[in-house]
């Protein structure tokens, strides 16, 4: 039989929960995340060809990466464990 153990901590989603309100806001909680996400971009840029490349994000919260990859060119696949950070991503890509 086939179980499956949750290694997900509920207080660690609880916590990036919390932020999802302030998510995109580069002044923020997330300020770390915004300020490395132009290194990120470039360095997987350099390495894969973004343009019909298909990604999937995986813990992906509020969809920082996966916006600025899509916006390469990326299909992109967000997945991520809160639905409030995954809600937070729909609404910003149609702001």
């Amino acid at each position: 039989m086939n179980t499956v153990t949750p290694n997900a901590d509920p207080a660690e989603l609880s916590r990036f929960a919390s932020h999802a309100a302030r998510w995109w806001d580069a002044n923020g909680e997330a300020r770390p995340l915004h300020d490395l996400n132009p290194v990120r971009i470039a360095w997987i840029a350099a390495r894969v060809p973004l343009p019909g490349a298909r990604v999937a994000d995986i813990g992906c919260g509020g969809g920082l990466l996966s916006e600025a990859l899509a916006a390469r060119g990326a299909q992109v696949l967000g997945i991520d464990l809160s639905p409030e950070l995954i809600e937070v991503a729909r609404l910003h890509l149609y702001e």
